[in-house]
């Protein structure tokens, strides 16, 4: 696994661990082409949630394929991580596959910086005292800004969009 999949010696010995486990990964990329991510989420959220209900990977609520395709919408943008962390939730009470919740629940990330772009010219507009502080030197308020805009959208705004429409609203 450290050879074939680029993984470190903890990762791999993890996913090794047991025979199961390692097919789960294996049958993971077979949809999913990025190891590392792969890894991660079974080792953390994934085992996390095993370990707390007692079960067996062979007993896991959520089949490789659909964690697969859980991870491509984060790579593909239509959701963030943090929204993937309560999609992943869901999939493990519901049995339902990524893409339905997220269509069920409206969970789609906002990329359209036309409407990023009104969100953030409102946020600047109503905090002025704030935006003086920031053209100030107070850079630690970029912050307060990112977290007002994804406050507004509900954790949906896309962030690297969010950070460089504020830049440039604010730097203006």
């Amino acid at each position: 696994f450290i050879e074939q999949f680029g993984l470190s010696g903890y990762d791999a010995e993890v996913l090794t661990s047991g025979h199961e486990l390692a097919n789960y990964f294996e049958d993971c990329l077979k949809d999913y082409k990025h190891p590392k991510q792969a890894a991660n989420w079974i080792m953390g959220s994934l085992l996390g949630l095993l370990n707390a209900e007692s079960k067996t990977i062979d007993q896991s609520p959520i089949s490789a394929s659909d964690l697969a395709n859980l991870l491509k919408l984060i790579d593909e943008g239509v959701i963030s991580g943090k929204i993937a962390k309560t999609v992943f939730d869901d999939m493990a009470k519901t049995g339902k596959p990524p893409k339905q919740i997220v269509e069920e629940k409206g969970l789609v990330q906002v990329t359209d910086t036309g409407a990023i772009e009104e969100v953030v010219l409102n946020i600047i507009a109503k905090n002025p005292k704030q935006v003086e502080q920031y053209k100030n030197g107070k850079d630690t308020l970029f912050g307060f800004f990112v977290g007002q805009v994804m406050k507004e959208t509900k954790g949906k705004a896309n962030p690297k969009a969010v950070n460089e429409i504020l830049k440039a609203k604010l730097s203006a």
